[in-house]
């Protein structure tokens, strides 16, 4: 299945762009395209899943809905879907 997956701040650094199509077997979750994820780009590797789960403060969202309020990293893909990861985000004083 084809994915569109969009990157923001410095998980845009590590990929190398906004927007990367990628492709991924059938029946693929969340969890198995975020540990490939961690595995293809070096600076992503162990910071979308800590111990088994996804890392703190991280946001993912398919199709504009955030994951965690679907099925977490079991949250199944679909053909065309689009996966978006934001990295923590700090600041303001």
């Amino acid at each position: 299945m084809d994915l569109e997956l969009r990157f923001f701040a410095t998980f845009r650094e590590a990929a190398g762009g906004k927007t990367v199509e990628a492709t991924y077997p059938d029946g693929s979750s969340v969890g198995d395209v975020l540990r490939e994820l961690e595995t293809e780009y070096e600076g992503m590797a162990g910071r979308l899943i800590v111990d088994g789960d996804l890392a703190p403060q991280i946001n993912v969202l398919k199709n504009g809905r955030e994951v965690l309020h679907l099925d977490g990293l079991d949250t199944p893909l679909d053909d065309g879907d689009r996966l978006s990861v934001f990295p923590p985000v700090a600041g303001g004083s």
